[in-house]
């Protein structure tokens, strides 16, 4: 008989690696190291990638690719989520430490790890208060647009080390400008390495699978060295690099990456960074938390399990506050890497601690290897993972759905791209906040009448029903709160001033769950005036819950009229000819 006990329970719900390992076997165990070993393979070059992009020491991508999974296997829900440095998450990173110290000092790289830590400590304390909602705020039209315009600004933030020259900014006009400016110092061979490298990489990600597959490998086999592709890269570019000592004319190198464990490492505690990182701390931990919780959904779907979004704010907190004490900066569960993980078949986190395993073993084995590097390969491999992010599109689907959604999408990509990250993302929350306050302010009301032989009621506009002179019934179909209650009020006088002999307005409550404190006065307002000129005020099929706040007010004790549990039998009770109409 299993051991349960509410302590029991506690450590399993806190602790989800309780709950997979007590099943653990030596099938999932090969699974999952079958799967560790694809995804160390292209979690390497991508790590040392995103520091760049970060415009940290490339080391710290290793760092924040180690105890991070490990963190996560412990407190983690998803069986396929893959956490480290992600392309947005670094370009944020950079965006906010940049503000704060010059690149390449001691102060940018604490910094980062304070930012990391940071994020881990507001994701934890929105784990334990289940704030998960939170990032309900985020829109998909803004995450997509966001993400769209960060998948440009990063490849292009990217074309320096392409080019070899020199180039800064946090918005595209500043890149590109700055981009321009420096043209002229283009170094060919650094040029010629980058181009290739990139076009070698979208040939890897297009067609070197097929190929593989056409020369007889197996499809195991052939997934495995395709995901190598950026490792191929790194070694072909790092040995033509040495062998041709390219340094001297002016190809520029990673250097000396330090070959070790994980440095312990401690955040700032002062008070003035902490101020100015907090912004960016917040925003990270939410768009961190929406793509991989967004992530995780989508693959957990797949294989019919679920995660528990609370818990992954924990996991994720945990993550990253692993990062910070190791030597690391912000990570999240990545898309790309957590697909590769997924269809590798990991089966439990513990593939992700078996990533950290491979990944150590890198930092302490093969980094003296690495010094030759060109800094252009990394960026075609960061140019050739981000723009894969890049989706259009979604301004024309918007477009067609929504004139709103277009809006925020719009706003999104052209304030990211012209502003900053930062600017970008807080702008399109604020605007969807915004749009949805001013769509919903107008809710949609429809009088409605009876459809012939039936007991539905229906739009007068848009069918063909029967209504009664002495009888106005409107349908609400929008929640009644502070912003819209003006609109109701209105909307109902509009109606009633008329010729008409109006004895009855009936609001039909079906779609409204939720009436608040200004709308409460606006119905008893409403109930007012109508009881002046004559007409009473009824309501149809209120839910309960709504129900149940209306009887703790006086409103239905002053309410001229009745409140009916079906709209239908509020028409028979108000015009008696129910009978007639449903011949």
């Amino acid at each position: 008989m299993p051991f349960s006990t509410p302590l029991a329970e506690t450590l399993r719900r806190n602790l989800p690696i309780l709950n997979w390992a007590k099943d653990y076997d030596r099938d999932t165990l090969t699974s999952d190291l079958v799967a560790a070993v694809i995804v160390t393979i292209m979690l390497i070059p991508q790590s040392l990638a995103y520091a760049l992009l970060a415009g940290l020491p490339p080391e710290m991508g290793l760092y924040a690719s180690i105890l991070p999974l490990v963190a996560y296997a412990i407190f983690g829900t998803s069986r396929a989520l893959a956490v480290g440095p992600v392309a947005v998450v670094s370009l944020m990173t950079a965006a906010a430490v940049g503000n704060l110290a010059l690149q390449g000092t001691a102060e940018y790289a604490l910094a980062a790890i304070t930012l990391a830590f940071m994020s881990g400590v507001m994701l934890l304390v929105m784990g334990i208060f289940r704030l998960g909602f939170l990032a309900n705020f985020l829109s998909h039209p803004v995450i997509a647009g966001f993400i769209t315009a960060s998948g440009v600004l990063i490849a292009t933030s990217q074309l320096k080390h392409i080019f070899g020259i020199d180039a800064h900014g946090h918005t595209m006009v500043e890149l590109l400008g700055s981009l321009f400016e420096n043209q002229h110092l283009t170094n060919p061979i650094t040029l010629l390495i980058g181009g290739l490298t990139v076009g070698f990489l979208f040939w890897v990600r297009k067609g070197m699978k097929s190929m593989l597959l056409g020369l007889g490998l197996k499809p195991r086999l052939a997934d495995v060295l395709t995901k190598a592709g950026p490792v191929l890269a790194v070694v072909v570019t790092t040995l033509v690099t040495w062998g041709f000592d390219l340094e001297a004319q002016g190809v520029k190198i990673v250097g000396e990456v330090p070959m070790g464990l994980p440095p312990l490492s401690a955040p700032s505690f002062s008070a003035e960074i902490w101020g100015s990182l907090f912004v960016s701390a917040l925003l990270i931990s939410v768009i961190g938390f929406v793509e991989s919780v967004s992530v995780a959904q989508t693959l957990a779907a797949k294989r019919r399990q679920r995660i528990v979004p609370d818990q992954e704010l924990i996991g994720l907190g945990a993550s990253n506050i692993a990062s910070a004490i190791s030597g690391g900066y912000p990570v999240t569960g990545g898309f790309a890497r957590s697909v590769v993980n997924f269809d590798a078949g990991a089966e439990t986190p513990a593939a992700g601690a078996f990533t950290a395993v491979g990944i150590l073993l890198a930092a302490l084995l093969l980094t003296p290897l690495l010094f030759f590097l060109p800094k252009a390969t990394l960026a075609a491999t960061i140019i050739v993972a981000v723009l894969s992010l890049v989706d259009f599109s979604i301004l024309s689907k918007a477009w067609t759905y929504s004139k709103i959604d277009f809006t925020a999408v719009a706003a999104t990509i052209f304030l990211t791209l012209g502003m900053g990250v930062e600017i970008g993302v807080s702008a399109g929350v604020a605007l969807s906040i915004f749009l949805f306050l001013y769509k919903t302010s107008r809710p949609h009301v429809a009088e409605v009448g009876l459809v012939p032989g039936t007991q539905h009621f229906r739009n007068i506009l848009r069918h063909e029903v029967e209504t009664h002179p002495e009888l106005v019934t409107l349908r609400i179909d929008e929640s009644l709160y502070f912003a819209n209650a003006r609109f109701l009020e209105d909307y109902v006088y509009d109606r009633i001033a008329c010729d008409e002999p109006i004895k009855h307005v009936v609001l039909l409550c079906s779609a409204v769950n939720e009436i608040d404190m200004s709308a409460l006065e606006s119905l008893e307002e409403i109930n007012h005036r109508l009881r002046d000129v004559g007409i009473k005020l009824h309501l149809s099929e209120v839910k309960g819950p709504v129900m149940d706040r209306l009887q703790r007010s006086h409103f239905l004790d002053e309410l001229t009229g009745t409140v009916f549990l079906s709209h239908y039998e509020a028409v028979c009770a108000l015009t008696g000819d129910c009978a007639e109409a449903a011949k």
